[in-house]
Order: structure tokens, then C-alpha cells, then sequence
């Protein structure tokens, strides 16, 4: 089996059609279809049913993806293997994610690892339920799964990342006189914009209202979480949010204070426990690195007298002056020519 079948396979699959998967490579559709008839002879089984002028996977083509991502993502790991890990030159990521931990906080760490390893290519899977993570990596269609911790499966390895600190974020023009630190029992009354239900976030923060004595007062509930900032920005009510979206939040007026009792999850990857990639073993020892440097300055300001809150904001400003100044130097996307010196 030609290993460039399974790659046409997979575009095709991503695409979503043979043209489009053609387009994206740079290949003549000919070439595409020839190579997936190969394929399927050599695995004896349609993988695709031919419906009009398109394609539909068939079962066999289903149970085909994870196997052949992983066949592919081994191959890479026999050409990276000779380079140094430092300097990665290429090799793909596939992650599966929570839905509610792919914003934040892995959107973050993704794109970061992008800058630093631009030639590396990142995909990212959400799914809504655990098991479905799981499931992506035990059956080799992601290689990482990011998801809450403790996850209770034996066969998987497991790495701790860190903890998500949720804080509670009142519309502009609230009070400012507000303690640094508000007690979950004052949000009795207090209406709530909450995400969907089901998810663990949505949980997360209903178990600690519930444990603090307060029922939740359920004045908006939106299936999409990215409408939960702007909801509370036009006044339809508090939010319990992890600190980072918060801090978005904060920049635009919101008013953001930490909780008592403190509200954190942990947050971790795991993977198949046979070896890694070099470009995902890189990624987590990058994001590792980058959360041990952020919690470092967060500490070093709580510990001068800010608030977490306060901390963690002024580490953001700080960040974010230094990637502007970075970025005008060599930005991530055009990087400049010697034209433009």
C-alpha cells in the first residue's frame, strides 16, 4: 500500500469531496480518483459511495480513518526521527479536545506552538462527550487528547497541564467597589448567562453555586459559549467563565472578580502510551514550559499584593506587548523580506 492513498484518502475525507481535496493539493482529480481505486482494491472494500458527482464514506471508510492517520503519523515519526527535535521542520498534530476546553485554554497554546514552529501543521477535533476524546485517541484518529482530569482509563498516559481558574464576570457599570474576592453565596438572586447544558462546563459551575447554597438563577442559556461575553457585555446577566475568556472580557469593561470558595479544574493530555511524535512531544513540552513561565508571573505580582485577577491581567498586557513587538519584527504570517528592511 503507497502511502500517498491513505494521504489522498484523508483529504478527500477532510475536503469533502474529491475536487476540492485535488485543490487543496495541488494534484489533478484524476490522479485522486485513480489513487482511492487502488486503495480499495488493496484493502477490498468501498470506501466511498459515488453519489452524483460527489462521495459519501461508507462504513469501511469510516473504521479507515484512524488507522490510516496513525499509519501516516508513524511514518513521520521514522523521517523526524533523524532531525533534531529542537528544530522541527515538519510533522502534523492531530488533537481531539473537549469542546469546552478548545477555546480556552488550547486555542492559546496552539497558536503559540505555531509561531514557534511554524512549519508544523495542527488539527483540532471537538467533540462534546469524554468518551468520544478517548475513543479519537485509543483508536489512533488524534494522537493528544486535551480534556479534564482525572480521566480513569488505564490504556492511555497522562499529563497534567494545569489548572483553570474560573472567576465570576459582571456587566460594565457594576459597582467597582466590590471585594477582590466575591463569596459564591452573594450570587443567590444574581441572573446567570450560562452555555448549554451537558457540557462540563455548564456542570462545573452548577455543582459550585449548588455547593455554596445558591440555586442558579438561569436568565440566559446559549448553545454557543462564544455568545456568553457579548451577552454579558450588553447586560443580560453575570457569568462564571474560566479567567482567561474573563480577562478578554475585563479589556472591553466587564467587571471580573475571583470566587470563594476558589473554582479551578485540572486540565491534561492524554495519549497512547507507545512514543510520541517528535512534533507532539514538543508541543506538550512547549505548552508545559509556556504555563510554568506564565504561573511564575502571576505568582511574583500576587505575592507584590495584586489580586489574582489583577495579576493575571497585567501578565496578559505584559504578553501581549512583547508578541506585538515580536510579531513587527517577524510577523507570524508575512514574514518581512529583505525588500522591507
Amino acid at each position: 500500500m503507497d502511502p500517498r492513498q491513505l494521504e489522498y484518502f484523508l483529504a478527500v475525507v477532510e475536503h469533502g469531496g474529491i475536487n476540492r481535496a485535488a485543490t487543496a493539493l495541488r494534484v489533478a482529480q484524476p490522479s485522486i480518483s485513480q489513487s482511492l481505486r487502488r486503495l480499495e482494491k488493496d484493502v477490498q472494500a468501498t470506501l466511498f459511495h459515488r453519489v452524483g458527482r460527489g462521495v459519501v464514506l461508507s462504513a469501511a471508510g469510516e473504521a479507515l480513518i484512524g488507522p490510516a492517520r496513525q499509519v501516516l503519523r508513524d511514518l513521520d515519526l521514522a523521517r523526524e526521527a533523524v532531525s533534531a527535535v529542537n528544530h522541527l521542520q515538519g510533522g502534523r498534530i492531530d488533537i481531539a479536545a473537549l469542546s469546552d476546553t478548545s477555546t480556552d485554554p488550547l486555542s492559546v497554546w496552539v497558536a503559540q506552538f505555531r509561531v514557534k514552529y511554524p512549519l508544523v501543521h495542527l488539527r483540532v477535533e471537538e467533540r462534546d462527550r469524554l468518551g468520544e476524546v478517548i475513543d479519537m485517541v485509543k483508536d489512533g484518529a488524534c494522537e493528544l487528547g486535551i480534556t479534564v482530569l482525572p480521566v480513569r482509563v488505564n490504556d492511555l498516559a497522562h499529563h497534567f497541564l494545569v489548572d483553570q481558574h474560573f472567576v465570576v464576570v459582571f456587566p460594565p457599570g457594576t459597582p467597582t467597589d466590590l471585594p477582590d474576592i466575591v463569596e459564591v453565596s452573594s450570587l443567590d438572586g444574581v441572573p446567570i448567562v450560562m452555555g448549554e447544558r451537558n457540557t462540563t462546563s455548564r456542570d462545573n459551575v452548577e455543582s459550585m453555586l449548588r455547593a455554596g447554597g445558591v440555586e442558579p438563577l438561569v436568565a440566559v442559556e446559549v448553545p454557543q459559549r462564544g455568545a456568553v461575553v457579548p451577552m454579558v457585555l450588553s447586560g443580560a446577566g453575570a457569568a462564571i467563565l474560566p479567567q482567561r475568556i474573563a480577562l478578554e472580557a475585563r479589556q472591553r469593561g466587564a467587571v471580573v472578580r475571583d470566587l470563594s470558595p476558589h473554582v479551578s479544574r485540572s486540565i491534561g493530555a492524554i495519549h497512547r502510551p507507545d512514543r510520541l511524535t517528535p512534533a507532539a512531544a514538543m508541543f506538550l513540552d512547549y505548552t508545559k514550559q509556556q504555563l510554568a513561565s506564565w504561573e511564575r508571573a502571576v505568582r511574583r505580582r500576587m505575592d507584590a499584593g495584586a489580586s489574582r485577577v489583577e495579576a493575571a491581567a497585567e501578565v496578559v498586557v505584559a504578553i501581549e506587548r512583547r508578541q506585538r513587538e515580536r510579531f513587527e519584527e517577524i510577523g507570524p504570517i508575512y514574514p518581512r523580506s529583505p525588500a522591507d528592511e
